[in-house]
């Protein structure tokens, strides 16, 4: 495995909760989870914050992570995830004289991910030689199940969904959780996209696979870590 960096992308403004990225869940800021897996992973080499803001700058250097600063115009609501990989990337290139070979995004919004999501993401890149991994669970309910609305009248979003009545007669399908994303450091810096052409799964157990973004979201994640016996993280 040659130099693998973990890049937590953690800008300071947030709609659904106010300043989310360190709000405190369960006594500790939301980014201490994601920074504790990542500094309990067996493959990474650095774990870098990527922020524009000093109060989340504050609190990751203060859970062990390093920080650096992002651009304001790198921050804002509309940015894609893809220029600030590129930038932090390009930077710590660039002033340390190093070349990574993988980038491991992790998002501080997957409070429940451990070490060990992060580390069997890795290696599946490792074993299937691909050009990413992302990390998926599966939907809670079939695709055949679920509906549109036509005016007000019901329709199925799969055709055949009408004759599918039970769940073990439908087909597995699986969404992205957001929790652990793992991408050739060429991919994203000479082919402009976080996810390359050869893509595969690493699935995680919905009890691992909360992603915050509203209130609700963040109340399940309370309630799924106060059942880990006592244990705030993995």
């Amino acid at each position: 495995i040659g130099k693998t960096v973990a890049i937590i992308p953690a800008r300071g403004g947030s709609k659904g909760i106010p300043r989310k990225n360190i709000a405190l869940l369960a006594g500790r800021p939301l980014i201490w989870y994601t920074i504790q897996a990542a500094l309990q992973s067996r493959h990474l080499d650095r774990v870098v914050v990527s922020t524009e803001d000093a109060e989340i700058a504050r609190a990751a250097r203060e859970c062990g992570a390093e920080v650096l600063d992002r651009p304001a115009e790198l921050a804002r609501d509309e940015t894609p995830t893809l220029p600030v990989l590129q930038h932090a990337v390009a930077t710590l290139e660039n002033t340390e004289g190093i070349a990574f070979d993988l980038v491991v995004v992790l998002q501080p919004t997957s409070p429940l991910r451990i070490s060990e999501d992060i580390d069997r993401a890795v290696e599946k890149m490792l074993e299937a030689r691909c050009d990413s991994v992302v990390s998926v669970c599966e939907l809670e309910h079939p695709l055949e199940w679920v509906l549109t609305i036509d005016g007000d009248r019901v329709r199925h979003f799969v055709e055949a969904g009408q004759a599918v009545t039970r769940r073990q007669d439908a087909r597995k399908v699986y969404r992205p959780n957001g929790a652990v994303y793992v991408t050739r450091r060429d991919v994203i810096m000479n082919e402009d996209r976080v996810l390359g052409e050869d893509t595969r799964a690493y699935v995680m157990p919905m009890e691992r696979s909360v992603d915050i973004d509203t209130p609700l979201d963040f109340r399940l994640a309370e309630v799924m870590l106060a059942g880990r016996n006592g244990k705030t993280c993995s």
